[in-house]
């Protein structure tokens, strides 16, 4: 705790320091008239940082529930509700953002281990954690990278065509991160115990699982892009084409399952990071080769071709992080079959309703009993 601690809170309280300090020219050159948002946001960065660190020591460490119960139930149970009390006033708007995170600090830090001393020491906690660090800010990016070239090469129409796409893309990876959450201490206990049959068998369920949720999530995103496009106005249904190009490109990436959990949870954190920088690489140098030409299509293109790269690379490093294969013959009639499934119900809901709105639940009417049906039929035969 106080390896990873230290450092981290040490540097938000700097930033904070220097932001608070500077909140006065920050404002000015912003065209904000009151400084005073600026510094309660620079001030909350030690308790985003510190709230974080703790909170992954309480997932490390506590049940699964506890942690999902502080992230995913308390604080954003708290945030709407403290923001409808706000009032509508920004500056209590913020403070009502802030307030949650600050529970959640306090409750990781009464259920987190005490600090202590690592035995090994700092520099090999550093060596897996900084690259971890490098990695996640690059995942950060990636997509907020295409939106500013976008805006920069085509225009600011086009940057928030590629946006609208990219918001819909990611929100299909809900469901893996889900499972990550649950997945990753398992699978550390595992390989910490070199046990990587058992590590290597999870990993093929927790895939199965992701390709049967998702699949068909991605597939009907696709193909009735319009339809869920229509939802942000009808002047972004220019965006269905992107959406459906990065819909293929996040079947490859929940195909290949948590790879970079795999590599992460191996203590192989520049592995991750060596496939997160090819994504990013490529993205970067597709984007001015294609944007110019294809708007936010070509966007879509550049930044689908970091996606597939990463994944593969990925892929291919888990793979040897497991010493055993991958991929299995449930997961590719899985696969088959959901695609199966979802094109046909698709087809009859474009065949009825294009793929607006009425095609849609057309398309979700004829899949759910299926998918139900099937769900209920893989339940029982894992019971028996």
């Amino acid at each position: 705790m106080t390896v990873a601690l230290l450092p981290g809170a040490a540097l938000a309280i700097l930033v904070a320091a220097a932001g608070t300090a500077a909140a006065t020219p920050i404002a000015h050159a912003l065209n904000v008239n009151d400084p005073t948002l600026l510094r309660l946001a620079f001030g909350g960065v030690p308790l985003i940082v510190a709230a974080t660190i703790l909170l992954a020591a309480v997932r490390a460490t506590r049940p699964i529930h506890v942690y999902a119960g502080i992230q995913f139930v308390l604080v954003p149970i708290l945030r709407p509700l403290l923001l409808l009390l706000a009032g509508g006033s920004l500056l209590l708007g913020l403070t009502s953002w802030l307030l949650p995170i600050t529970a959640a600090l306090l409750i990781a830090f009464a259920l987190a281990p005490r600090p202590g001393r690592h035995p090994a020491g700092w520099r090999p906690f550093w060596s897996y954690a900084l690259p971890r660090a490098v990695s996640v800010a690059v995942d950060a990016s990636s997509m907020w990278i295409g939106v500013l070239l976008t805006g920069a090469l085509a225009g600011q129409t086009e940057a928030g065509l590629f946006a609208a796409a990219g918001r819909y893309a990611l929100a299909g990876l809900l469901i893996m991160q889900g499972l990550r959450v649950a997945m990753a201490p398992q699978l550390s206990k595992l390989l910490g115990d070199d046990r990587r049959d058992e590590a290597a068998t999870l990993y093929r369920r927790t895939t199965l699982t992701i390709v049967a949720l998702s699949f068909p999530a991605y597939l009907m995103l696709g193909i009735f892009a319009p339809a869920f496009l229509s939802l942000f106005g009808p002047e972004f249904a220019e965006a269905a084409a992107p959406l459906a190009v990065l819909c293929v490109a996040m079947l490859v990436n929940v195909g290949v399952g948590l790879v970079q959990t795999v590599l992460l949870m191996s203590g192989r954190s520049r592995g991750h990071l060596y496939a997160t920088l090819l994504g990013l690489a490529l993205n970067v140098v597709a984007c001015p080769l294609l944007i110019p030409r294809w708007g936010a299509l070509g966007a879509a293109f550049a930044w689908s071709l970091g996606i597939v790269a990463e994944n593969l690379l990925a892929a291919r490093l888990a793979r040897r992080a497991l010493r055993r294969p991958l991929s299995s013959r449930p997961l590719w009639l899985t696969a088959a079959g959901a695609t199966a499934v979802t094109v046909l119900a698709a087809a009859a809901g474009v065949a009825t309703g294009g793929r607006n709105l009425p095609g849609l639940a057309v398309a979700l009417a004829v899949f759910l009993p299926i998918g139900l049906a099937a769900a209920v039929r893989s339940r029982k035969k894992g019971r028996q």
